[in-house]
């Protein structure tokens, strides 16, 4: 991996954004997970025309993407939906990208079946503070009523099942494994924002820094669409190269995750994924737990 130059003060950004551009090459931030690599096969595996874009591809997990996001220091990251509000004026969302739980999502389970009631002044183990999973856990439960210690996402399922947790807060393939711990469903956040809202939950998305102007946004917007359509459209080579990434899963298990996170949503949100966005951070801001978002959140 090439040197990261953190941006620090996000207002001196000439500087950044003319070494982008002259160079045209961009740090591109995603986590080390069979969905993402799914997304970015292509691009990994030069597969598609960037116009003369390249990509450095920081692997890293989801939260301390969230954290660097906050400092500006990648051109393109993933992020949580939960994260964008405090980095949406310098960063948009780009239209394609997302993974959309659609009636499925993040999970709490524990090492007993019990109620949603029984979580409240439980301690959880959360794979992150910025993470969706977090602001929508709080929103089922409500702000403090819980205790909470930030675990790495892959570690929640031991953690949980060798009892230094009540329950755990699962994201990423966790969803279909943690019965392998003998662990139970206490709740899905997907299926609980559904049928509260009637819309899917949406997780994290993929932002571009606005610095580089609206022009070289449309363009790399224009290729990271590309990879994902690219990996859709040769399915087997690109879950192939996503087992490479997958953890405690064959080619099944993994095809079948890929297939929960990187569809027709990830192509584009459209007007429904749009909505779902501007609901979930509207009440979020509304229970006081992320500031509200003046900016136009998404590329051109």
């Amino acid at each position: 991996m090439g040197t990261i130059i953190p941006c620090g003060n996000l207002n001196n950004y000439p500087w950044q954004m003319s070494y982008a551009m002259k160079n045209r090459h961009l740090l591109l931030g995603h986590s080390p997970d069979p969905d993402d690599a799914f997304m970015f096969y292509a691009l990994a595996a030069d597969k598609v025309e960037t116009h003369g874009w390249t990509f450095e591809h920081v692997l890293q997990d989801i939260q301390t993407l969230n954290e660097r996001a906050l400092g500006g220091e990648l051109h393109i990251t993933a992020i949580s939906i939960h994260a964008y509000p405090y980095v949406a004026k310098h960063y948009a969302l780009t239209p394609c990208g997302s993974s959309m739980g659609d009636g499925y999502g993040p999970m709490v389970v524990a090492r007993a079946a019990s109620s949603i009631e029984d979580l409240r002044g439980r301690r959880i183990a959360i794979p992150g503070e910025m993470t969706t999973a977090f602001l929508g856990l709080q929103l089922l439960l409500g702000r403090g009523s819980f205790e909470h210690e930030v675990v790495m996402f892959d570690e929640i399922l031991e953690h949980v099942a060798a009892g230094k947790a009540d329950a755990g807060l699962i994201i990423h393939e966790g969803q279909l494994t943690y019965q392998n711990h003998n662990l139970h469903k206490i709740v899905d956040l997907g299926e609980w924002w559904g049928g509260q809202t009637g819309l899917p939950l949406p997780l994290g998305g993929n932002c571009i820094r606005r610095d580089l102007g609206a022009e070289a946004m449309r363009e790399v917007t224009a290729v990271l669409s590309s990879s994902i359509e690219y990996g859709l459209a040769h399915r087997e080579d690109a879950v192939e190269y996503a087992l490479g990434f997958a953890r405690d899963m064959g080619r099944e298990l993994a095809d079948r995750f890929v297939g929960m996170y990187v569809n027709d949503w990830t192509l584009d949100y459209g007007d429904v994924g749009r909505r779902a966005i501007d609901e979930l951070l509207k009440r979020g801001h509304a229970a006081g737990l992320v500031p509200a978002v003046t900016e136009s959140m998404f590329v051109g």
